[in-house]
């Protein structure tokens, strides 16, 4: 977890959210934080300057640093001395930190600023067929801009009209129903803009419609494609008929079950709930049904514990494990808001993990560790540096009894690293929350950079990156995830661009509307032959983590589709690792989430009983006793190794199934 400006905030959300919310706030023992205009509107492109001060209960200012932060750097950015520029319209959050100093405990205070929505400019109708047949319908769907060129999802129109209502008749939402053949004006209006088009109704020639699916017993979950065909009188395919889709449901337990299906109006189907399904396609008056056998998905498996490495002085933070080149396992730890520290552990036998060394490091925070694929180096990153040179340590983890130091490499990393990952030789920095540097690493004692990636958007910010097959994926908040080509192995429609390391290429981006984007895992299904990538949330609102992983398919880097999520109402997101169709995720207070995710996917996953198991670590001392604070997740070998914040490294294992669903 961190905010992208400086190792400061981060420290303090780490504290105020995590591990004592109570201290975070605008007020405590006599003091306060107050701004000088708590009341701020802004036009869009308006800067000002905020002044925040720490006042006792005696009035007297105190000297302690304030530093800001915007939750919606997209929209409204704030350096960390308060400079603040409106970059969209809106209504946003900005929150003044004072960092713990002396006597003076962590604090936080929330500020709203308003930015004003310019005039309206136009409506924009979305891809309305010219050609209607009569009985068919459609939703009419509208984008609406202003005069600075923003898209307005704030705003609905609800004044629909059309010219002739005996051709064509609209509601207030937008259904438009064709009913005789002719032309009509279909007009929309909101705050004094209008727009017109011209539609065209002709007569129906379809007389039968006929639907099939690939089966008609499958499992929660398993997402059906229905087939349907349009034909006219003379048994001629209409192809360009438009169907309707839906569907009753008989589900085995109906108690109060609000949505045990979705059916989307591309065709596709899933069912939440075991039970009978009729589906329905209709065209005008004709229509077709057929009925499906849904049963219960029943993937759910036991958990064998293993073993513990109980860290509980200091929070832990990441984790990775590998086989040693003397063929035993290993595992290193990071430390959040600690010492300095990473520990490595000798995990051959996980029923008894053993620390083995320790790597001690001018840092508060070793968030991230990772180890090179042929097990001999290893590099961890450091934030909170006394003399603010942060950047990253680069270690030889060839005998990890006793790991060494190589070298380490600060230039232009002071402020602060928060992740790396390492890739051939190269090793992937986020540089102080804003771009990822690229450290070539063939002599590790002698690193240095070859190139850096930095969006230009307003406000713009990363968390993390990932490599697979040559393809960086970045995790980028508002910006969602970003793929890079840093030297692609894939083939057909994903294929290289020409980006190395030394000359990394945007390949595309994939954004949704919460702005939380944190963390990202490529992967193709191996059951379904789709290309996915699962971006995490991670956000804290109240205080509690909150959010959760979303699904998108790719076709190509420019066609990704939001298709499914996985959300567990009680917890919120860390990270996350997908192998062999199986997710693990950590999932903060809600533990560890180990999810099926084969074949193709759709609808939310936590309602579909893809849930294989849980796992909530916990011991009775320590900084957060009997409490689940899960990290980060890896599937190794035939075990899982889970790091939590509040216990230190677990490693358990999935028993065997016991039984599946006959489909």
């Amino acid at each position: 977890m961190k905010t992208p400006r400086t190792t400061s905030v981060l420290a303090l959300i780490i504290i105020a959210l995590i591990v004592a919310p109570a201290s975070a706030q605008d007020t405590d023992n006599g003091l306060r934080i107050v701004l000088d205009n708590e009341n701020i509107t802004l036009d869009v492109g308006q800067e000002v300057q905020l002044n925040a001060k720490l006042i006792n209960a005696d009035g007297e200012v105190q000297p302690d640093t304030m530093l800001y932060f915007s939750r919606a750097r997209r929209s409204l950015s704030v350096t960390r001395n308060g400079l603040m520029k409106a970059l969209q319209p809106g209504s946003f959050t900005i929150i003044v930190y004072k960092t713990a100093q002396g006597d003076h405990p962590v604090m936080r205070k929330n500020i709203t600023v308003n930015v004003n929505y310019p005039e309206l400019d136009r409506i924009v109708f979305n891809d309305i067929p010219k050609k209607m047949y009569a009985g068919t319908s459609l939703q009419v769907e509208t984008r609406i801009y202003d005069v600075l060129d923003f898209k307005r999802d704030d705003l609905e129109i609800s004044d629909f009209s059309s010219s002739n209502t005996k051709v064509a008749e609209v509601d207030r939402f937008g259904n438009l129903k064709a009913k005789s053949p002719g032309k009509f004006k279909l007009t929309a209006k909101i705050e004094g803009i209008t727009e017109t088009w011209e539609g065209h109704v002709v007569k129906n020639p379809v007389t039968s419609v006929e639907v099939s699916l690939d089966d008609d017993i499958v499992r929660t979950g398993d997402v059906l494609n229905i087939k349907a065909v349009a034909k006219d009188k003379k048994g001629n395919v209409v192809e360009d008929a438009p169907f309707v889709y839906s569907f009753t449901a008989r589900p085995d337990d109906s108690r109060g079950e609000a949505a045990p299906a979705q059916i989307e109006q591309n065709g596709k189907f899933v069912a939440n709930k075991s039970g009978l399904y009729t589906i329905m396609v209709r065209n005008a008056n004709t229509f077709a049904e057929t009925t499906v056998k849904i049963n219960p998905r029943n993937v759910r498996r036991e958990i064998e514990i293993l073993g513990n490495a109980k860290v509980t002085d200091v929070p832990t933070s990441d984790l990775w494990v590998w086989e040693g080149v003397d063929g035993r396992d290993y595992a290193a730890t990071g430390t959040h808001v600690g010492r300095g520290e990473a520990f490595f552990w000798d995990v051959t036998d996980p029923t008894n993990m053993i620390a083995i060394d320790t790597i001690t490091v001018d840092a508060r925070v070793v968030n991230d560790v990772k180890v090179s694929e042929d097990g001999r180096i290893a590099v961890i990153s450091r934030e909170g540096a006394s003399n603010r040179k942060n950047g990253l340590v680069i270690l030889d983890v060839t005998n990890p009894s006793d790991v060494k130091i190589l070298s380490r490499f600060d230039d232009g990393l002071t402020g602060g690293v928060h992740n790396v990952f390492i890739y051939e030789n190269h090793i992937y920095a986020i540089n102080n929350g804003r771009r990822y540097d690229i450290i070539n690493i063939e002599d590790p004692t002698n690193p240095y950079r070859v190139s850096q990636f930095e969006l230009d958007t307003p406000g713009h910010a990363v968390h993390d990156v990932w490599i697979e097959d040559g393809i960086a994926y970045s995790s980028n908040w508002a910006d969602g995830v970003v793929a890079v080509d840093v030297g692609s192995k894939l083939g057909g429609d994903m294929q290289s661009i020409g980006g190395s390391p030394e000359n990394p290429k945007l390949l595309g981006s994939f954004t949704y509307p919460s702005g939380w984007n944190h963390a990202a895992f490529p992967f193709k299904s191996k059951s379904s032959d789709n290309f996915y990538i699962a971006a995490g949330d991670e956000a804290f609102p109240g205080g509690i983590p909150a959010g959760w992983i979303h699904f998108f398919k790719l076709n190509n880097w420019e066609e990704a589709e939001e298709v499914a999520r996985y959300e567990v109402p009680e917890a919120g997101t860390h990270n996350i690792w997908i192998k062999d169709d199986i997710m693990y995720v950590a999932y903060y207070q809600g533990g560890l989430r180990i999810v099926d995710v084969s074949g193709e996917l759709m609808g939310n996953l936590y309602d579909q009983g893809r849930e294989i198991a849980k796992f909530l670590p916990s011991v009775n001392e320590g900084i957060g006793p009997n409490s689940p604070m899960s990290w980060g997740p890896q599937p190794y070998k035939d075990m899982i190794f889970v790091s939590d914040m509040n216990s230190g490294l677990w490693a358990i294992k999935l028993k065997p199934v016991q039984g599946t669903a006959s489909n």
